[in-house]
This record gives C-alpha cells, sequence and structure tokens, in this order.
C-alpha cells in the first residue's frame, strides 16, 4: 500500500528542493525525519510538513478504513519535485534598460510505502519488487563473442609471422 501527498506551488527552485529530497529517497520514516530536522536547508522544513502529512494519511487509512498498516515500517519509496508556474518579473538595469528573471515554483510529491510486505514477496521467491525472474544472456550471445574474439586473435597472428 502506497500513501501519498502533495505540495503545490511552493516558493523555491525545483533545483534546490532535489537536493533535499535526494537525502531521504529510501530511507524510514524516522531516519528521513532526524536527517531532514538537522539539514540546514530552507526547503527542509517544508519537506518535513510533507512528510508529516503522509504520515498521517498513512495513519488515517489504517484507523478509519481498517487496513494493517505497520508505521514503524514505511519508507519514503519516491520524492519528486517537478517544476511549478514561473513568476516573470523586471529588474532594472543600466542606462533605462530592463534585465527579465524568473521566479520559479516547485511542486513537491512523496509517496511512502510498507517495507515489511515487499520484504515477504522476496522471500517466497517472486523475483524482488517488480516480480519479474532475473534475465539470463542467450548461449547464442556468449557464443559470438567468443567467435569474434577468436577471428580478432587469429588476424593478430596471422599479420605477425
Amino acid at each position: 500500500m502506497e500513501f501519498r501527498a502533495e505540495m503545490r506551488y511552493l516558493r523555491v527552485s525545483p533545483q534546490k528542493a532535489r537536493l533535499v529530497l535526494e537525502l531521504i529517497k529510501g530511507r524510514r520514516v524516522e531516519e528521513a525525519r532526524n536527517t531532514l530536522a538537522f539539514t540546514k536547508k530552507r526547503v527542509a522544513a517544508h519537506v518535513g510538513k510533507l512528510l508529516q502529512s503522509a504520515l498521517d494519511n498513512a495513519n488515517f487509512l489504517s484507523s478509519e478504513k481498517g487496513l494493517d498498516v505497520e508505521l514503524d515500517n514505511l519508507y519514503v519509496k519516491s520524492a519528486i519535485a517537478n517544476d511549478g508556474p514561473r513568476m516573470k518579473r523586471i529588474r532594472p538595469a543600466p542606462q533605462g534598460r530592463a534585465f527579465r528573471y524568473q521566479r520559479r515554483m516547485a511542486h513537491i510529491e512523496l509517496v511512502l510505502a510498507e517495507r515489511g510486505s515487499n520484504a515477504a514477496r522476496v522471500a517466497s521467491g517472486g523475483g524482488g519488487a517488480t516480480g519479474k525472474a532475473p534475465v539470463k544472456r542467450h548461449a547464442t550471445v556468449a557464443k559470438k563473442a567468443a567467435t569474434h574474439a577468436g577471428k580478432k586473435t587469429d588476424k593478430k597472428k596471422a599479420a605477425a609471422k
């Protein structure tokens, strides 16, 4: 089960938001909260509120809808910062000219998932998170690689003689 939270029209550039989101991707919720608490970026406080909102969504669904959710097993599955609309602004420049610049906004999306259910699938032989079996190389590909390697060495030997 996945639990989402979104924050839209946040007045920070998406590039700066991604720096903080990379710190918490794949971490448990408690680790992510601690990381955000000690990060010196301004956007970290907003991401912390968003993480709390996603956690509250999970808590609501577990209590109200009757889902069996372990809040301790939740981790940050994905954290994305997309572009929002840009505000075009003009700045005075020398000799009566004007320079244009853009104030960027970000839409941040956070997805939490439960790690315990995925671990059970891996233990039962499901083939990982995607459910696909590992890809094996064809024997013909290996044979072609061996024959090409042999041909190159034969030509080198003939040229040396």
